[in-house]
Order: structure tokens, then C-alpha cells, then sequence
């Protein structure tokens, strides 16, 4: 019952009209603002503070209506859904801290509203997950108890120490996931070296190569133990045996990595000819070309309109997309983000980050105008709930429209030439996740195409480099590049001529035929071999070689006038189909299912509801959420499809996957633009040009209107990786830096 109570009142205090707002046709973002009738005050030593033996309120944000629920309103032969909020609170006031999540509604609060476990979209059976960092001040003293044991060792090595005092300059820090098991929790631990001046996570390019084993299990840090050493290639089995060996003739020291202008991020190198120049930039002469609702999110743009939703764990989502007023997607956004790591050291070789844990709406920043994102573009702000109150990040999306700067057509004869602007409509959001950067981009074409985009950039977490030329290349006097692999995972649900899908496999093979014109010869040509994927036993897929497999989501009763299936194509638009690399990762365990093939795809279930959660890197051998149990052979044939897409590996840091439209419209709908020109000439006349009614701007622009006004910019209080500090974060995490 008190537990109910302090969930009204945080219901209550927090303001859900900068998360979402009210809206007949919105059902993802749209929530009433709460308000609890006749509901205690909250008192002090309650159970719900920020010390580690208290509970906490880690979380109350929109719990997302079921697809069953919000379609028929959306269709209007339905009622709105039921609005609930996702509550999740973290119980430390035990000797097995745990989090749980929790449904409370239906809102705004009123009699009817009840506050109940959510369990029905975990396939664990529980939204419960067992938390084993939860005493970070402990942790912090008993890394700083062990770099005391060796403080002498430290010094000697690279004139520093970690004793928890304000004068150290390394420190020692562990990883996820831990390596769980029967009453025990392991991880390893590195040295790193501190930043000069204020720490960043440049520090990931600091590794100094000495690394320990840990077990911290329970919370009694009495019982904390160390479980060996290793350095330089060589494993000690306990501090004394490294102590020894150190202090014995013979042992080789290696060099550190230390900070300087090379790690920072400052210009560098020589000028480049006529850099000082204005570099050139599009302007909106005559303002923008599309349309927001601001206070519904909902954004239209030439043919598309859609809705932007935003929640702490996953950023920045879409629903209801339609083109030409027709949906084509009921739901696209990102769901877990992976870097796997290899090494021959213990630390490196186990690292796997599973990113949604950091929060990727919780880190998704003011954007910078002008470098972000143009300074035309419009901007949203975004929120989060931490530290038991709403923070919101100002101008942390951003809508814009540009021309590409190549055709999107072109064709030229003997006497005319025709050419097409290439527009192209992003949708942006930056997520800070440790020490990269996620540069997510929805960007919508005139033909109808949708490309999910995925950049990135920071800091690599570097390796030490010692004896381990197999796992990467030395970059810097004791670096070594680390090797790792990114998977990105995004849920598809496409509702193509409405929700009977079928998958539909076209491949391109090479055959020998007999043609009635070819005189009995063989002919060495290809044709297409078409085929359904009709059920979940063959619905893990990977791209083929040279692209020769293409997969279209259809409604085999809804055919165009020629007889063909009108559908969207899923493909890749970088050219490299990598998945993760490991095989039966010891780190991922039972959490890693999604990241195994390219595409995959699923019956439509109100309880299955992601593909990954943020709790099952908090023990990956017992997930809240086990994706390879969705797959138990159910029909794939004219179902409610949902496509879990692995966008191919980084290129050059980018990745990207094209949703494009196949035999789906009778004409090219880029054909409506009036951006376009065809320009006839020859015959001794001068060139005469058609601009179908396009024109352009000819008004005075003035450029200070074009210039980005970086003083306004108020930036977030970052949460560094490395080093994890945890009193300089805008939130108090529940485990250290993922």
C-alpha cells in the first residue's frame, strides 16, 4: 500500500506535459497531466531517497498502449486507449537488491486507477531483475582499498595512485557484464590514467594495462574478495603472488599512456588553403517546408506524416507513418545497441555493452545549431525523469530538409536534358552513451523510401597494447586499437494494404535456359525465383552474398492493377552485412539473440513487445526479456508482421537500412515535385527551360539569419564513462557506467 502511494505522488509531481501531450490522435505521447486526490505528503524516511539502502524511484514515463488497443482508435472504429504510466522502482532495502516495474492507471488518477506488477511483455514471466550494483560509494572505496594494496606498485610504474583521494590521478574501474553465477559476481577491473584538467572520456585512450579480478558479490563489502592479477601477459593468482613477482629481479615494466594534446579535441595540423573562407550552406529563403505540431509531435512533409514519441530507455521513436495518407508503418525505433569486444586481456575480452541500460533518451543532448543540425532546422525538446523529478534537454531534436547536392533523376538526349532535386526531410536526435556518440537520422525521400541512418562518434575504449597485435593495431606508444564489433537492432512493424502480411524472399540466381529463339543452345543468363518465408522456424535471416536476396513485406490480396503484390523492401544501403562476429558469447549469455542474424521476423504479439530490455545486462544468463523464445514456429502467412533489422556493420562509422517501396505505387511519386527542370536546346536557339512551376527565391537573404547563435546553447551536465564519477551527473545511475 505504500509502496501504491509513493507512486501517485511521484505520478503526481511529475510533469507529464513536457513529456507528452494531449491529443485525440496521439496514443503514444499524449498522457493527461496527473493529479493524486487525497494523497499524503511525502514524508522524509519514507523508503524513497537517494541512500543506497533506500528505495528509489527509478523511473515514471508513459508505458506505450498496445498495438490491439491503439489501432482501432487510430483507424476511428475504436475508442482511445486506457492511459497507463511505467513505473519502475528499485528495492534496496534488502540484502538482494532488485528492480521492478510496475503499471499504474488507468490515468488521470481516479478510482479506477490501480497500480499492479508489469509482467505481461517480460518473457521471463516477472518485470523483475535482480541488482547487483547498488552500493557504488562501496564499490568506489573498495577499488580504492585495492589500488591502495599496490599504491607503491602504482607509483613506481606511472607516478600515480588510486586511494580515493583528491589528489589521484589514475583510477580503477570495472565492467558489464558482470559474470554472474552462484553467489558470486566477477568482473575485471583496469587501471586507467586520469585526463589533464576536466575529466572527459578521453580517458578511454588511457589504458595503463594492469588489470585485477573481482567478486562483489553481495552487499557486505567484508566479504568483497580479489581474485587475481594480470599483467604484461602473465595471470597472479592473488595480490601477494603480483606483489612478488614485481618486486623480483627481472620483472619488465611497460610504459603508460598518458593524456596530451594528441587525445584531446582541439584543432591540429597545419591550415588548409583558403579554410578561412565562409564554407558554403543551405538557407530556408522563404522559411520551411513542412509542418510540426509541436505540441502533438506530429510533423508532415510532402507526402509523409507521422508521429515522434520519445521514452528514456530507447530515444527517439516513430509511429503511424503514412504516405500519401496511407500507413506503411505502425512503429520504427531503435532497441538495443551492442559493442562486443575481443581481446587477450581479461577486461577487454569481456566487455559487452549493452547500451540501452545507459539510457539513450536519458543522455539525448541539446543539439548544437548550425553543426548538429542546420541552423534552419526546427527543434524539439525531449524528457526524462531522474532523481525522482522531469529534466527535459532543449532543442534535443531537430526536423530539416536539404537538398543532397545530386540528382534524384537525370536523363539527357540529343537535344534535351531533364534533371530532379534530390530533397531529402531528416529527422535527428544525438544520444551521449559513454564515450561515443549516437547520431540517429530518419530520413524521408520523395519516392516514398525511409532510410534508418546511425553514425558514430567519440572515443574508442582503446586497449593496452601488449602482445595483442591478433585483436587490433598499435595507434599510440602503448595503445592498441580495440576490436569490437557494433550491432544496432531496430523493431519494424509494417502494416502494408493493412496488417495481413506476408514476407515475400526474391532472389536473383544464375541458370542455364533453352529459349524457343536460341537454336537449342544453352544461354548462360538469371532470373528471379520468388518464394514466401512462411513461418518462424525460417524466419532468421541473413543478407546474401551480392545482394541477390531481397525481402518485401506484401498483402497477397492487395495487387496492383498488373497483377504484381504492392509491398516495402527491406535492404541494406551500406554495403558491409556483418553481425556480431562472436559465436555463444560468454558475456551476452541468453541476452544476445537479436544480435545473430540480419533480419528477423515475427508475429505481431501485444506480449512481445521488444526484442531486448535494459535490465538483462544486469544478468544476461537470466533476461527479462529472451528474444530466441519468440521464435516458436507460428505461421508467418498474411499475419501482422514486425521485422527486427540489424543495419549493416560501420562503415566509415555509419550505418544505414532502406525501407523502399516495391510495385507499390503505379507511378513514381517523386514525379509530383515541381523542384525539377528539363532544358531543351540545339537547332541554333537559345535553351529553353520548363520548370513546372518551380522558382526561385529571389528576395534579399540576410546571412546573420542563417548563423548559429551558439551562446544560447545551455548544454546538459555529462555522466563520463571514464572516469564514472558519481556525484557529477545529472543522474545518479543505478549501476556504474555500462
Amino acid at each position: 500500500m505504500q509502496l501504491g502511494i509513493y507512486l501517485l505522488v511521484a505520478a503526481t509531481a511529475l510533469d507529464l506535459s513536457v513529456l507528452a501531450y494531449p491529443s485525440p490522435e496521439n496514443p503514444w505521447t499524449r498522457p493527461e497531466r496527473l493529479a493524486a486526490r487525497n494523497v499524503p505528503e511525502r514524508r522524509s524516511g519514507s523508503g524513497l531517497s537517494n541512500c543506497h539502502w533506500d528505495n528509489v524511484i527509478a523511473l515514471v514515463e508513459l508505458l506505450q498502449p498496445n498495438k490491439s488497443a491503439a489501432l482501432p482508435y487510430l483507424n476511428g472504429n475504436g475508442n482511445a486507449p486506457d492511459r497507463y504510466a511505467r513505473a519502475a522502482i528499485q528495492f534496496q532495502a534488502t540484502d538482494e537488491p532488485y528492480i521492478q516495474d510496475y503499471m499504474v492507471g488507468p490515468l488521470p488518477i481516479s478510482s479506477r486507477t490501480t497500480l499492479q506488477p508489469l509482467n505481461y511483455y517480460y518473457n521471463k514471466g516477472v518485470g523483475k531483475q535482480r541488482v547487483y550494483h547498488t552500493d557504488l560509494q562501496a564499490e568506489i572505496k573498495f577499488y580504492a582499498q585495492i589500488g591502495a594494496s599496490v599504491a607503491d606498485i602504482t607509483l613506481d610504474l606511472w607516478n600515480g595512485t588510486f586511494m580515493g583521494l583528491a589528489n589521484d590521478s589514475i583510477y580503477l574501474k570495472g565492467f558489464e557484464p558482470l559474470r554472474i553465477s552462484h553467489r558470486s559476481a566477477v568482473t575485471w577491473g583496469q587501471f586507467w590514467g586520469f585526463p589533464i584538467g576536466n575529466p572527459d572520456d578521453r580517458a578511454a585512450v588511457l589504458p595503463l594495462g594492469l588489470y585485477v579480478k573481482v567478486d562483489i558479490y553481495g552487499r557486505d563489502p567484508s566479504k568483497w574478495s580479489v581474485h587475481g592479477w594480470f599483467y604484461n601477459g602473465i595471470f597472479y593468482r592473488n595480490t601477494r603472488a603480483f606483489r612478488k613477482a614485481y618486486f623480483s629481479p627481472g620483472f619488465k615494466k611497460l610504459g603508460a599512456n598518458v593524456d596530451g594534446p594528441w587525445a584531446q579535441l582541439n584543432r591540429e595540423g597545419d591550415p588548409l588553403p583558403m579554410d578561412t573562407v565562409a564554407a558554403p550552406l543551405q538557407v530556408q529563403p522563404e522559411g520551411p517546408r513542412f509542418g510540426v505540431d509541436v505540441k502533438e509531435k506530429y510533423v508532415e512533409w510532402m507526402d509523409f506524416s507521422f508521429y515522434i514519441s520519445f521514452n528514456r530507455d530507447t530515444g527517439m521513436r516513430l509511429f503511424d507513418i503514412k504516405f500519401r495518407g496511407e500507413r506503411i508503418i505502425y512503429e520504427l525505433g531503435l532497441e538495443e545497441a551492442l559493442s562486443h569486444y575481443a581481446s587477450n586481456d581479461p577486461m577487454q575480452s569481456g566487455v559487452a555493452f549493452l547500451d540501452t541500460l545507459e539510457g539513450f533518451g536519458r543522455v539525448a543532448f541539446e543539439l548544437v545549431q548550425g553543426y548538429d543540425c542546420p541552423s534552419h532546422a526546427t527543434f524539439l525538446n525531449t524528457s526524462f525523469f531522474t532523481n525522482e523529478e522531469t529534466r527535459t534537454h532543449l532543442n534535443s531534436i531537430c526536423l530539416f530538409e536539404m537538398d543532397t547536392g545530386h540528382p534524384l533523376q537525370r536523363y539527357a538526349s540529343s537535344n534535351a536534358v531533364s534533371v530532379t532535386k534530390s530533397m531529402v526531410f531528416t529527422v535527428r536526435s544525438v544520444s551521449a552513451v559513454g564515450n561515443y556518440d549516437f547520431i540517429f537520422d530518419y530520413e524521408f525521400y520523395l519516392d516514398g523510401s525511409i532510410h534508418v541512418t546511425v553514425r558514430l562518434s567519440g572515443y574508442i575504449q582503446a586497449a593496452y597494447w601488449a602482445h595483442n597485435s591478433d585483436y587490433g593495431f598499435k595507434i599510440h606508444d602503448n595503445l592498441s586499437g580495440s576490436m569490437h564489433d557494433h550491432v544496432i537492432n531496430y523493431k519494424l512493424d509494417m502494416d502494408v494494404n493493412g496488417t495481413a502480411n506476408s514476407l515475400m524472399k526474391t532472389t536473383v540466381v544464375p541458370t542455364k535456359e533453352r529459349y524457343p529463339w536460341s537454336n537449342g543452345d544453352w544461354v548462360n543468363t538469371m532470373k528471379l525465383r520468388k518464394s514466401f518465408v512462411n513461418n518462424e522456424r525460417h524466419s532468421k535471416i541473413n543478407w546474401s552474398p551480392n545482394s541477390a536476396t531481397t525481402y518485401t513485406v506484401v498483402n497477397k490480396d492487395a495487387l496492383n492493377k498488373y497483377g504484381e503484390y504492392r509491398g516495402y523492401r527491406i535492404s541494406p544501403v551500406t554495403s558491409s552485412t556483418t553481425f556480431l562476429t562472436v559465436q555463444d558469447s560468454a558475456s551476452l549469455k541468453k541476452s544476445g539473440g537479436w544480435a545473430t542474424h540480419n533480419l528477423y521476423a515475427l508475429k505481431q504479439k501485444d506480449t512481445e513487445l521488444h526484442s531486448a530490455s535494459p535490465y538483462n545486462n544486469l544478468d544476461t544468463g537470466n533476461p527479462v526479456v529472451n528474444f530466441d523464445k519468440y521464435f516458436d514456429g507460428e505461421s508467418l502467412d498474411q499475419e501482422d508482421l514486425v521485422l527486427y533489422d540489424r543495419p549493416p556493420q560501420m562503415i566509415n562509422a555509419r550505418s544505414s537500412m532502406a525501407i523502399v517501396p516495391q510495385n507499390f505505387h503505379l507511378d513514381n511519386p517523386s514525379r509530383a515535385t515541381r523542384q525539377q527542370v528539363r532544358v531543351t536546346f540545339g537547332g541554333g536557339k537559345l535553351a529553353q527551360a520548363e520548370k513546372f512551376g518551380s522558382r526561385h527565391a529571389t528576395c534579399n537573404f540576410d546571412m546573420n539569419n542563417a548563423a548559429p547563435n551558439l551562446e544560447a546553447y545551455k548544454g546538459d551536465l555529462v555522466v563520463p564513462k571514464y572516469p564514472f564519477l558519481p556525484n557529477n551527473a545529472t543522474f545518479v545511475p543505478v549501476l556504474p557506467g555500462s
